[in-house]
């Protein structure tokens, strides 16, 4: 799996789902878009609905709950997991990211553009609030 890189400030959800499909961004917003999902909607930061709605128009299932980050070595072998969570205005808000744990590697794929690496290992800085659990 590789990461895909958000093109718009608010497409880390879109991103993180193309990533999971193996689609590039243009064609994940493009589903997306069809569904009524936009990446300047800033509640595709602070409502799982939409991510979940897109992943299942792409043919992926996703847990209908979210479960509270606990160690990185309890996380199932792919989840979709919320970072740099906070609250804005009484509204919750994160950042979406894939984790990814296979036989050869373990990584999260972020999408923010002005990372040096997207593929990323630096889980002491990664702060995941909680995840959703994505087959």
């Amino acid at each position: 799996m590789n990461p895909v890189i958000q093109e718009e400030i608010s497409g880390c959800g879109i991103a993180a789902c193309a990533a999971l499909a193996g689609i590039t961004y243009a064609q994940a917003k493009e589903t997306a878009n069809a569904l009524g999902i936009y990446a300047e909607d800033t509640a595709l930061w602070s409502d799982t609905e939409y991510v979940r709605k897109l992943l299942r128009a792409l043919g992926i299932t996703a847990a209908s709950t979210e479960t509270p980050f606990d160690t990185w070595e309890s996380l199932p072998d792919k989840a979709l997991l919320a970072i740099k969570w906070r609250m804005e205005q009484g509204r919750p808000f994160w950042h979406w990211v894939v984790f990814v744990r296979n036989e050869a590697d373990t990584v999260v794929l972020d999408s923010k553009k002005a990372l040096k690496t997207n593929t990323r290992r630096d889980f002491g800085r990664i702060k995941p609030k909680w995840f959703i659990l994505v087959d």
